[in-house]
């Protein structure tokens, strides 16, 4: 019998059925093949998040009706590689809960499996909007329906229906933006001027997980310069947060107009963009400007956000890049000589 080394031989193995998520910085499908190559050593992983790719594996094993979910935190080195022993010790307790045998599992199997998770250390709960949208984007790929919340959620935000917005789920939300088709975005963004804050940004944490239309994009960076305008900050960096899922034409001249002008260019805003911005950073004019208005805010972790964004494989050599060419007198250059003094 073939020793089980890695998640991709006990899912294998098992026969199950499996679908992978990102959860680190935005919930996304996540192919097995990227988890494959990551524990083969063949490429670092694509979206690192504080060190560890995070993931949510959803498998359903034999005839169990109701899938398992594992959210997994799983450490990397500096450049972004496996560190195995963690996952080697996760898995040896996994073979020890099932006698080493992984086939034609049942429902006290699942259960067992499930059980692990209670105290394993690469275990980690993720915020309630991450699970909101985790719950409906793998429900959509299983082809099940979506949870009770979404119609009430749905005719409240398209008008339909009167409701008290206290008694909208975010499970609803994340439902709707999961599943809304390019109808329901411009009838959304007809709807936004006039939503209610909390609900909008409740909307916004479900937004930022998806791709977003270009009329409600710029329905949302209109609402999120309203915000801005009136001091609301949190608003107005859900929605930046919010519109980083739309095409690149049109997020991109958003960062672009907010990196231009520094009193838009605070800490909050600059770790939105850090953190689910990236890949609009992917360019070689805009990422110099972002990691100089970064290194010239006092309140912002330079050191935090700049190290964060180099562990992503696409960003690491332009990052590195700036930060070697920067003067010595530049705002990064500053920051680096006083980490360098620190």
């Amino acid at each position: 019998m073939q020793p089980i080394d890695s998640f991709h031989d006990f899912f294998a193995r098992t026969g199950a059925e499996t679908w992978l998520y990102h959860m680190g910085r935005g919930v996304e499908p996540c192919g097995l093949e990227t988890l494959t190559a990551l524990e083969r050593d063949e490429q670092p992983w694509p979206q690192p998040w504080q060190g560890k790719a995070r993931l949510a594996m959803v498998f359903r094993l034999g005839e169990m009706e109701d899938p398992l979910i594992w959210f997994l935190a799983l450490p990397l080195d500096e450049q972004g590689r496996l560190d195995p022993a963690p996952r080697d010790a996760f898995l040896q307790r996994l073979l020890e809960t099932l006698g080493r045998n992984v086939q034609g599992l049942g429902r006290e199997d699942g259960e067992a499996i499930d059980n692990l998770m209670k105290d394993n250390p690469l275990a980690f709960t993720p915020s309630l909007p991450f699970q909101a949208v985790l719950h409906a984007r793998a429900s959509r790929d299983m082809g099940r329906p979506a949870s009770q919340h979404m119609e009430p959620a749905e005719a409240y935000l398209e008008g339909q229906q009167a409701l008290d917005w206290r008694a909208l789920g975010l499970q609803g939300l994340a439902d709707v933006a999961v599943r809304m088709d390019d109808a329901q975005a411009r009838r959304l963004a007809a709807r936004l001027p006039t939503l209610p804050g909390e609900v909008l940004v409740s909307l916004c944490y479900c937004l930022e997980h998806v791709d977003v239309p270009r009329p409600l994009a710029e329905a949302l960076r209109a609402r999120g310069e309203t915000a801005a305008e009136s001091g609301d900050i949190e608003t107005f960096c859900a929605c930046v947060r919010a519109v980083s899922g739309a095409e690149r034409e049109v997020a991109g001249a958003w960062l672009d107009a907010l990196l231009d002008d520094p009193e838009a260019c605070g800490p909050d805003l600059l770790a939105a963009i850090a953190g689910r911005g990236w890949r609009h950073l992917e360019d070689g004019e805009r990422l110099p400007r972002f990691l100089t208005r970064l290194a010239d805010t006092p309140r912002a972790d330079f050191a935090a956000v700049a190290r964060d964004l180099a562990l992503i494989p696409r960003l690491r050599l332009p990052v590195l890049m700036t930060l070697r060419e920067a003067d010595t007198d530049s705002a990064i250059g500053r920051r680096l000589g006083d980490l360098s003094r620190g």
